[in-house]
């Protein structure tokens, strides 16, 4: 992956922390939860960045 594919889930809309120990980040864009940032699994997945990624408001 290119550093420039790197998407940071903290700075995302979508990203949340669960008070699962087996999973403690989740992304309410795709609605799952995982321990790996949620952007790494998305492009572990589809070969693509994430593209449901909206920076947060600040």
């Amino acid at each position: 992956m290119k550093k420039e594919e790197r998407i940071n889930c903290f700075q995302c809309h979508y990203f949340y922390t669960t008070w699962e120990q087996a999973h403690p980040r989740g992304c309410k864009g795709y609605g799952f939860k995982t321990k790996a940032m949620p952007s790494m699994l998305v492009f572990q997945s589809s070969g693509s960045p994430c593209m449901k990624f909206k920076a947060k408001q600040r």
